[in-house]
């Protein structure tokens, strides 16, 4: 059976699967566990990316110790790939993991430092955990830098040790990330799966946390979990988590919410213009003439639909929320700005600062 879903329903969908309706959730944990990951960003004009994710799900109860607690202390969540995960996907990952890499240049890169992957691992055995800082670049072969990484080598092979699943981040000094060996990091006697098992798992979830998906996608890879449907409107085929479906009978309404611009729901841009209309670009990398709303606004969600851009910046100097703009997609309604105003007067709460008058 092929589900027919107006666009309507399916942004509800959307952003009942990201949490962002009006039934807030309890912990960071929950968040985690819903959503996936949770983006990892320095860019701070109010806050990095992980804590306004977070704030913008569970609101003034979040503080951001919860998230060290959860990663460091509780080991809950880890750090992989620029976002922190919930541990419960690492069972999912670990199978595609030792099969990494699989480009040939990596391959090669790798075999020329056999002799550095080697003196990486030994070191983090007899000290860890450390700092990248505190491992000597040994490598024999360089790789050029990139925009990623810089020149130093340790950095680059702790990123390979990473995704094959020898090496972890154990936690954070700042923004530096502190490492050791997986076997120290990670669970032990974790469930195994076979690589088709864990691929097809890993659809399913990452299904549940969009709600819903365009068939096939590079952006959303679920491939056939859920159930096929299509939304008016359009020619393409999207597949839908069935728990997502049953909500739409429960459906709690919505509320506002500021979103960091690499929040989950912005990453599936194709998804995000279909089903929302939402033509959404990053202008953190544009010159400043060609900026419209500014260096790093949040866009603003309103129910299911992107209202408009918040630019704001959190002065902490002043300690101050101050606002450029809050540029209107279309005009608010008395009761729509009323909304708004109070979000940013709860964002100033949350972020421990006073608002300068608007």
């Amino acid at each position: 059976m092929t589900h027919q879903l107006s666009r309507d329903q399916a942004r509800r969908i959307a952003v009942r699967a990201q949490l962002l309706d009006a039934d807030r959730p309890g912990d960071v944990v929950e968040v985690a566990e819903e959503l996936g990951a949770i983006k990892i960003d320095p860019t701070a004009t109010i806050a990095p990316a992980e804590h306004t994710i977070l704030w913008s799900r569970i609101g003034l109860a979040y503080d951001q110790i919860q998230l060290s607690k959860a990663v460091e202390t509780d080991q809950l969540l880890f750090e992989f790939d620029g976002a922190f995960r919930p541990i419960s996907l690492l069972p999912l990952m670990l199978p595609a993991m030792r099969r990494w890499p699989r480009r040939a240049s990596s391959v090669e890169w790798l075999k020329a430092n056999d002799r550095f992957r080697s003196e990486v691992l030994a070191r983090l055995r007899a000290e860890g955990p450390l700092l990248a800082t505190e491992i000597p670049d040994t490598a024999d072969v360089i790789h050029p830098p990139d925009g990623w990484f810089g020149a130093n080598q340790t950095v680059h092979m702790l990123d390979f040790l990473q995704r094959q699943g020898e090496v972890a981040i154990v936690g954070r000094e700042g923004r530096l990330r502190r490492w050791d060996l997986a076997e120290r990091v990670y669970p032990q006697n974790l469930p195994e799966y076979e690589l088709e098992e864990a691929e097809r798992m890993l659809g399913e979830r990452r299904l549940h946390s969009a709600g819903i998906a365009k068939h096939r996608s590079p952006w959303t890879p679920v491939g056939d979990a859920g159930e096929p449907a299509v939304i008016e409107g359009s020619k393409r085929k999207y597949r839908v988590d069935p728990e997502a479906l049953a909500g739409l009978e429960s459906d709690e309404g919505g509320r506002v919410a500021f979103l960091s611009p690499y929040d989950g729901i912005l990453f599936d841009r194709p998804r995000l213009t279909e089903i929302f209309e939402f033509e959404y670009v990053l202008e953190q990398f544009k010159p400043k003439p060609q900026r419209k709303y500014g260096y790093f606004a949040h866009p603003i969600l309103m129910g299911d639909r992107f209202v408009g851009m918040l630019e704001a910046e959190v002065d902490r100097k002043r300690e101050l929320l101050t606002v450029a703009a809050v540029h209107e997609f279309l005009p608010f309604e008395r009761e729509e700005d009323e909304l708004v105003r109070q979000e940013i007067a709860d964002l100033a709460e949350w972020s421990g600062v006073a608002l300068e008058p608007l």
